[in-house]
């Protein structure tokens, strides 16, 4: 299996987010630390936000935070969102599907099972579990985030 890079930009910025929480963060914020690209994280945010996982904030003290707890947004979920129907190979579409073996072919069927238990994995696993070694992961990118202005408190 192998995700977009999209998928795993949504993922890190999901997790940062996490990490800083309940803190507004800044796009380049995530550029920064993850050394991405800033209109791919831009375009990233945005859908994170249309799909209702992050709240996002325009204008000068904009940027965006969980919209809602980590330990609700499940990874599988988020995957299914960024990469859409997983078709490792064109006899999982029915529509694309060309291929005269399909019912009979032994490797459509174990492909299908990897690719379940695939997302199975990644439907047991949470924002939190993936920001729960939170000391860990801020030590190593504190380093990165020099010149990153601090970030913005939600207004209480």
């Amino acid at each position: 299996m192998k995700l977009t890079s999209f998928t795993n930009f949504a993922l890190r910025s999901l997790q940062l987010a996490a990490l800083k929480d309940p803190d507004l963060i800044r796009v380049d914020d995530v550029v920064r630390v993850h050394g991405l690209a800033r209109p791919h994280i831009v375009k990233i945010v945005h859908e994170l936000g249309l799909a209702g996982y992050v709240a996002t904030q325009r204008g000068r003290n904009g940027g965006f935070r969980l919209a809602k707890p980590a330990a609700e947004i499940i990874i599988g979920d988020v995957v299914r969102l960024t990469e859409g129907p997983l078709d490792l190979v064109e006899c999982f579409n029915p529509e694309k599907n060309t291929c005269p073996l399909i019912g009979v072919c032994k490797l459509s069927r174990a492909l299908q099972e990897a690719t379940r238990a695939f997302m199975a994995v990644l439907d047991d696993l949470t924002l939190a579990d993936i920001a729960a070694n939170r000391g860990d992961l801020l030590a190593r990118i504190a380093p990165l985030e020099e010149g990153i202005v601090a970030p913005i408190r939600k207004a209480k």
